[in-house]
């Protein structure tokens, strides 16, 4: 093929060339405008639907308080309240809250009869005892608190509290038998009480309702 073709066929590609990106960019224009033209439509729609806008004024400056003081634990308060009532005092009467029979037999106001003497008759199995021979005063009220509280709960009705006949105090008083009666109408656990039979313990033991759990 003579050269003078051949670069008349170059020629006439390049300028179809030229002539396709000409076309390119006047759509890469025309869309450009499109696009602005449809932004400004779209701003002049909003400022038309909010209306006028006024500024708002700065926010008043927040001055500190003071700090609140340090709330009360709850649960110290809760703790201190349980301490109180497992608290037992040698000071107590049973007299002011138990009511009294020949046999030694106590129950909670609001108990009836029928509850000592099925209790003395062994209506209720003792299900567990709790022997404070030997110990002091102090150890003992400690002791019989702590008894109780795990007596309920486990779910214990009927227990036998030993406190002997102190036949070994000085005087032979029965010292801890009468502080054990006193420590008992105290627990808010026990709703009566009586002197054991002879085979569980007599004058030397008491058994002991408690509430059920």
């Amino acid at each position: 093929m003579p050269a003078s073709i051949k670069d008349f066929a170059a020629l006439k590609s390049l300028h179809k060339d030229l002539k396709k990106q000409e076309e390119a960019r006047k759509i890469a224009e025309a869309e450009r405008l499109q696009a602005e033209k449809i932004a400004a439509l779209e701003a002049d729609l909003f400022r038309r639907s909010i209306g006028d806008v006024a500024p708002l004024n700065p926010p008043d400056k927040l001055h500190a308080s003071s700090p609140r003081p340090l709330p009360i634990a709850r649960q110290r308060l809760a703790d201190e309240q349980a301490a109180l009532r497992e608290s037992l005092s040698d000071d107590f009467t049973v007299e002011t809250l138990l009511d009294t029979d020949d046999a030694l037999s106590y129950a909670r106001n609001g108990i009836g009869p029928d509850v000592i003497r099925k209790l003395r008759r062994g209506h209720w199995v003792i299900q567990s005892q709790l022997d404070l021979h030997g110990l002091r005063t102090d150890e003992a009220r400690e002791a019989l608190g702590e008894y109780l509280r795990g007596a309920i709960k486990r779910g214990l009705r009927c227990v036998r509290v030993i406190h002997g006949k102190g036949l070994g105090s000085i005087n032979k008083e029965p010292v801890l038998k009468n502080k054990v009666r006193n420590w008992l109408t105290q627990k808010d656990e026990v709703i009566a009480f009586c002197q054991a039979k002879a085979a569980d313990g007599g004058a030397g033991a008491l058994i002991v309702l408690l509430r059920a759990s």
